[in-house]
């Protein structure tokens, strides 16, 4: 049997949330009428004043939680080191301002925090104490664009090898593995005028097996000269730079990181007509973590919303209930159920 779980982050209906179509009750709600295992929550989003909710805050938090029967299973923090304008945060301010998301994920009743990437490796070792008296794991997210080469992920990286502990980990999204460029990205961006020599360029990368990053970083950083060419507009260079946000990576990458892996952002951009997600193999990536033997869950995380047209409706409820049943679909399959 699979041990794979399913949840959804709430950043997924952040527009229905943020122009108040959804209330966080009526989220929770919508989730629980569908199922839906857990959730995935950015405190800054949705809990006024975090870290420091109000006492009010947090009992509605665990009214919604009793009665929705919803599981919290992680917290999205990020670490603003950039805070002022005159310099960045010292490693005790750092240090100190995670301490307190640790106490705040701990009375959210929630176990695990992912780490925004780039957060400095400094900070895990002072954290350890905190993170085992609240018994929460810290768990630093691997994003597309800012992946595994990345200095600040390998020093991550290779502090979490060497503090080998239970509490420190990797949440890895899969946007780095994208077969084909979001379509939903191209389609906005040719709205704005980039012209379909330069989206076609870009997509012949993908169908090479490639992508975007790995062809610049071949070229010195620089964008080929072939490309360059075709860049005759600010949307162009608009397209040609947020293309090599979106990876194509085998699945093996994983491979020497399955023990530390907590948690996995199940990226999705568009789902299509045919049930599948357009740009990623969903039934490969849940077919591989299910031979490594992954425990743990794996969350809906839409970010389509960013490249919705002007005038077009968000279809965020939608996008997610159908990601969700193509996850749920493919775990059955994988448990030899029957899937309807």
């Amino acid at each position: 049997m699979s041990k794979i779980k399913t949840c959804v982050s709430l950043y997924s209906l952040q527009d229905e949330y943020l122009n108040k179509r959804m209330s966080l009750e009526d989220i929770f709600k919508f989730l629980a009428e569908n199922e839906v295992e857990g959730i995935e929550i950015i405190p800054d989003q949705m809990l006024h004043n975090t870290p420091h909710p109000s006492e009010k805050t947090l009992a509605e938090w665990d009214r919604l939680v009793s009665t929705y029967k919803m599981k919290p299973v992680i917290a999205d923090v990020f670490l603003n080191t950039n805070l002022y304008k005159n310099r960045e945060l010292t490693k005790k301010e750092c240090v100190d301002l995670l301490i307190e998301e640790i106490k705040l994920a701990n009375r959210l009743g929630i176990k695990l925090i992912r780490l925004v990437s780039m957060v400095p490796a400094f900070v895990i070792e002072p954290l350890l104490p905190y993170a085992e008296k609240y018994n929460v794991t810290l768990a630093l997210e691997i994003h597309a664009g800012l992946s595994f080469d990345v200095p600040k992920t390998q020093e991550f990286i290779k502090e979490m090898k060497r503090l080998n502990s239970p509490y420190v980990g990797l949440v890895i999204d899969t946007g780095i593995f994208c077969r084909r460029l979001p379509r939903v990205m191209a389609t906005y961006c040719k709205h704005l005028g980039a012209n379909q020599e330069v989206i076609d360029y870009i997509n012949d990368i993908f169908a090479q097996g490639k992508d975007p990053r790995k062809v610049i970083l071949a070229n010195g950083g620089q964008f080929p000269d072939d490309l360059k060419k075709l860049l005759k507009s600010e949307a162009d260079h608009f397209f040609a730079h947020m293309a090599d946000g979106y990876e194509n990576e085998p699945y093996s990458v994983l491979d020497e990181y399955i023990p530390y892996i907590k948690h996995f952002h199940f990226k999705l951009f568009e789902m299509t007509e045919t049930g599948e997600e357009y740009s990623m193999d969903y039934k490969g990536i849940l077919q591989y973590l299910n031979e490594k033997g992954y425990d743990g869950y794996v969350s809906t995380e839409y970010e389509g919303n960013r490249w919705v047209l002007p005038g077009h409706p968000m279809v965020e409820k939608e996008q997610v209930l159908a990601h969700q049943k193509l996850i749920r679909n493919v775990i059955k399959e994988l448990n030899g159920q029957e899937v309807y």
